[in-house]
């Protein structure tokens, strides 16, 4: 009988599923940081709890901030425990419109917009807090800022751009195209950065803008995200150990015999399991990941 973490790592092992790995993410995050928030309560350690949850949250202060950098991107992956709907919200959206993004772009364009989103929306957090005397001189009313709203705005906003037609069923109002769900949001955010929460709504609008700038460079053929897919290669290749291609050498026949006088045809050239991974890299990174090459073996194939 499978166990729940069975069903996370069949979850996560699927291929070109970078939208389950990053909802995995956040769940994993919040559900551990939360079982510590428990137990360091229990124990009387409450500081363990607040060390790993500093690791989360990006600070305001930019003198604090430097000190943790790293919390730029980490941040994306935590949640607040005072509201249950704000892991729940942020998860539901990147779920909805994800979906529509990776079935038209594939998986790695949007883990690198998440990142990026993540990103922008810090970046606009900490510009503001340190820049503008309005939020400067609110710099100290809270400790910090956690959530996932920044990026899943990017996504929200980078697949409106690109598909501003796509529509969604809503309860009780029925289709809805997303365009104006997406204004509805922004909109709520841009009242909301001079509310309680200015600091995470002016988050959303820096994700945001960063998700129509990505669609729209992705419409001319700019890849803005590409670092991100090579800086996770990077990291990766400390852990995962690259196979060994061991290259052999055909002795060349002599031009007497009967095969070289029959040349292989470019159509048949290719094995079912060469067109499967052409089909596999469509799905992560879109039909536009492909080489010349690969297009016209997939091509032939579809004519067979």
């Amino acid at each position: 009988m499978n166990t729940i973490i069975d069903d996370f790592k069949n979850a996560w092992q699927r291929p070109n599923n970078g939208l389950m790995q990053l909802i995995i993410i956040n769940i994993v995050v919040f559900v551990t940081l939360g079982v510590l928030a428990v137990i360091s309560s229990i124990i009387g350690a409450d500081s363990l709890f607040t060390f790993a949850y500093k690791q989360f949250t990006i600070p305001a202060p930019f003198e604090e901030f430097i000190f943790r950098p790293w919390t730029i991107v980490t941040y994306a992956f935590a949640h607040s425990f005072s509201n249950m709907w704000h892991i729940i919200m942020n998860m539901l959206v990147l779920y909805w419109f994800g979906k529509v993004f990776v079935d038209f772009l594939g998986s790695q364009k949007l883990i690198n917009l998440y990142v990026m989103g993540a990103i922008a929306g810090g970046a606009t957090y900490l510009l503001a807090y340190n820049l503008i005397p309005f939020y400067a001189d609110r710099i100290n009313m809270f400790d910090g800022m956690v959530g996932a709203s920044a990026a899943v705005y990017a996504v929200s906003v980078a697949t409106a751009t690109y598909w501003p037609e796509h529509r969604f069923f809503l309860l009780f109002f029925g289709p809805v195209k997303i365009k104006y769900l997406v204004g509805i949001y922004l909109f709520f955010s841009f009242l909301g950065s001079v509310g309680d929460n200015a600091g995470g709504n002016l988050a959303h609008l820096g994700g945001a803008l960063l998700g129509f700038v990505y669609a729209k460079q992705l419409m001319k053929g700019n890849e803005l995200g590409r670092w991100v897919f090579t800086s996770m290669e990077f990291i990766k290749s400390f852990f995962v150990k690259s196979s060994k291609i061991k290259v052999s050498h055909r002795q060349k026949k002599s031009s007497s015999t009967k095969s070289s006088s029959t040349p292989v045809s470019k159509e048949k050239s290719f094995s079912q399991e060469e067109i499967d991974k052409i089909l596999d890299k469509i799905s992560e990174r879109g039909y536009d990941s492909l080489t010349k090459e690969e297009k016209e073996k997939l091509f032939n194939a579809s004519n067979k």
